[in-house]
């Protein structure tokens, strides 16, 4: 018998497959269509994501053309923090934080093209994902879903108003709702997840698909961590000419740090001094006067800076006069999120008396941060170590020390005095020095520093007790991580426990303004 149409003709090929490198220029072209205003990949980013993890990276091909695609890499997503952006956890998009042991597949872009949604693409691809993690043995998928319509109630709603209303079947959102009916669960609601999706606010649905075939095979196991990163400048202190150059150097450092997603950036001991080089005042006491004058612009440049750059910044410390017309050494903290605070220099030395005239403070301060409680103890406070012993049982676990040294053996006082602190009190402590000198200014001529991130000694922390250390006398900056939950830990359980096993029957430190 024969066929009366040959049903070749009428067939459609629709596959998924993996991408290739033929593919990049039209996943590119597909994504400016997909997501107007939005950056589209680069085409080396692309190249990347074949090169680090081919495996993760498919196409939806309907007769030879491409009309969807996905991406996505592997973690472990107990490494990464609650915060996490879609940069934090992409590498910027090139995913080159791959991990091929990780327990955790993370999506990061699903897209159709316009002209062929509603034929189940989208769905297609998601399969094939889970096909994958069941292949691979892996916990779960996990993604950062967009939720696209939400400008459009941003006026009635709040995130998580608009996110139950969707998930209530009260709104539609076209990839919410998708995420949803493909037996995605919500995790929860993250902020700036992606800067340049303005449709969403900038909001993303942390949601997670659990693969229920998953087999534990590895005696691997990962304990919590809550890293903290601190950006330290040893400042080079030279002449300059007016308060521009110095928020014009302040402002490269906070930029440094920033970049490198820091959490604080802390600056030297009474480095505005730096002012007096242009102030043409020769008695050392009219100077700090005059310099006194420049607080509210030093206070309004950190302010800004912490706010801008979104880090937290011990501005070293400023002379300050008060209502009193008193003249105090002062530490300020400037939070991220523009709130301030600040820490009196408490133990004046012998010069700051005789040459300025600076009164002392009689408090000892500790700061609530998103980091943790921290405290600041201005370069010779770090010598008494009842200050730490009492800013530790305050809940203290960072004490920053901004010095301001003239030779070898004052800095060698205000080093070994952090590091016992840190032994002492089991905290880390944290020193940033003054380098250069100002060979016009009387009483600031020479300085000298080596600047550092200290540790208690045991087993779990650094080396020598050394996160890192600055080279002497080279205006430099050190970036390094130390970790609350490690400090934790050890005050439970480590070699030694000298919190613990101190004897208040014999003695103890009493602070008398409580």
């Amino acid at each position: 018998m024969a066929e009366q149409f040959d049903l070749s003709h009428f067939e459609k090929s629709m596959i998924i497959r993996e991408m290739n490198y033929a593919d990049i220029n039209a996943i590119l072209e597909m994504q400016r269509l997909c997501f107007p205003g939005m950056d589209p990949w680069k085409e080396e980013q692309l190249r990347s994501h074949l090169g680090v993890f081919p495996q993760g990276q498919m196409i939806a091909e309907l007769d030879g053309t491409v009309i969807g695609s996905c991406s996505s890499l592997l973690i472990n997503f107990d490494e990464y923090d609650d915060r996490h952006t879609w940069d934090d956890v992409t590498d910027a998009g090139y995913i080159t934080n791959h991990n091929p042991d990780g327990y955790n597949m993370y999506g990061i872009e699903v897209m159709v093209h316009p002209e062929y949604r509603r034929m189940k693409v989208g769905q297609r691809l998601y399969e094939a994902r889970k096909e994958l993690a069941r292949e691979l043995n892996l916990k779960s998928i996990i993604i950062g879903g967009r939720i696209p319509n939400y400008h459009k109630h941003a006026d009635e709603m709040s995130p998580r108003e608009y996110v139950d209303s969707v998930s209530r079947h009260k709104v539609y959102d076209p990839v919410l709702t998708f995420q949803l009916m493909n037996g995605f669960q919500l995790m929860r609601i993250n902020p700036n997840y992606l800067q340049d999706d303005l449709a969403s606010g900038k909001y993303a649905t942390l949601m997670e698909w659990n693969n229920v075939d998953y087999k534990p095979i590895s005696k691997r196991h990962f304990k919590t961590s809550l890293p903290v990163r601190i950006c330290v400048v040893q400042y080079l202190m030279r002449a300059i000419k007016s308060f521009d150059d110095l928020a014009s150097q302040v402002e490269y450092f906070v930029d440094v740090a920033s970049d490198a997603h820091s959490d604080f950036v802390v600056f030297p001991e009474i480095f505005t001094s730096q002012l007096m080089s242009f102030l043409n005042e020769p008695s050392p006491s009219q100077a700090v006067r005059k310099l006194t004058e420049y607080t509210p612009q030093y206070i309004e440049l950190f302010t800004d800076l912490a706010v801008r750059y979104n880090v937290n910044i011990i501005g070293g410390s400023h002379f300050v006069k008060e209502e009193d017309d008193e003249i105090y050494n002062i530490a300020y903290l400037f939070r991220r999120d523009g709130s301030i605070d600040k820490q009196y220099k408490i133990h004046i030395t012998p010069n700051e008396r005789k040459w300025w005239g600076i009164s002392a403070g009689d408090s000892v301060r500790v700061f609530d941060t998103d980091c943790g409680k921290i405290a600041i103890q201005i370069c010779y406070d770090i010598e008494f170590p009842e200050l730490a012993r009492i800013a530790t049982d305050m809940g203290a676990n960072i004490i920053f020390t901004p010095f301001c040294t003239e030779d070898r053996q004052g800095y060698l006082r205000v080093r070994y005095c952090a590091q016992a602190r840190a032994v002492e009190n089991q905290i880390y402590t944290v020193i940033s020095g003054t380098v250069g000198n100002l060979p016009q200014t009387e009483n600031m001529d020479i300085q000298y520093a080596q600047s550092g991130i200290f540790a208690p000694s045991d087993f779990e922390f650094a080396r020598d007790g050394i996160v890192g250390e600055t080279n002497p006398n080279l205006e430099m900056v050190l970036i390094g991580d130390v970790d609350l939950e490690i400090l934790r830990r050890q005050r439970q359980n480590g070699t030694v426990k000298q919190l613990k096993d101190r004897r208040h029957d014999v003695y103890r430190v009493e602070y008398k303004k409580d």
